[in-house]
């Protein structure tokens, strides 16, 4: 269920859009584990005279870059895991987008499960709620 911003330079492309979001939402399928069915994912654009790394504009520099801002519940991922995800971010974007500056983000916040939800429900209650459901399973059983 996690929530991932990418900024990109350039102007708004609708393909373009999409073939990020489908990247990153496999990307982070397969090295976080998290359900591509409940991963949202917004990209926005900035004009590349308006983003600077090491004092020059990327429009000067004539490159890209892209910072991509992703909310995962604590503790639900191993730093090797969040290490390669990072990799293969980095790689998948420089691909897709060309010539990406190295001064190019990721950040993985980790937030507590009580204070991160969707639907109204936070994740710690769906943790709780799942497993007092398996509870009641196994006690029926006979």
């Amino acid at each position: 269920m996690p929530i991932i911003n990418v900024s990109v330079t350039g102007k708004p492309d609708a393909m373009l859009s999409a073939q990020i979001a489908e990247q990153v939402t496999s990307i982070t399928q397969i090295h976080l584990r998290k359900d591509p069915t409940i991963t949202a994912v917004a990209v926005h654009y900035l004009d590349p005279d308006h983003w600077f790394a090491g004092g020059q504009s990327l429009a000067q520099q004539e490159k890209n870059t892209f910072f991509l801002d992703i909310k995962v519940v604590d503790g639900t991922n191993t730093k090797p895991e969040l290490a390669s995800y990072l990799e293969v971010i980095f790689g998948a974007l420089d691909s897709t987008l060309g010539g990406v500056h190295t001064e190019s983000y990721a950040l993985v916040h980790e937030v507590p499960a009580a204070a991160y939800g969707f639907g109204g429900k936070t994740q710690e209650f769906r943790f709780i709620a799942g497993r007092l459901t398996a509870a009641s399973e196994l006690a029926a059983q006979p």
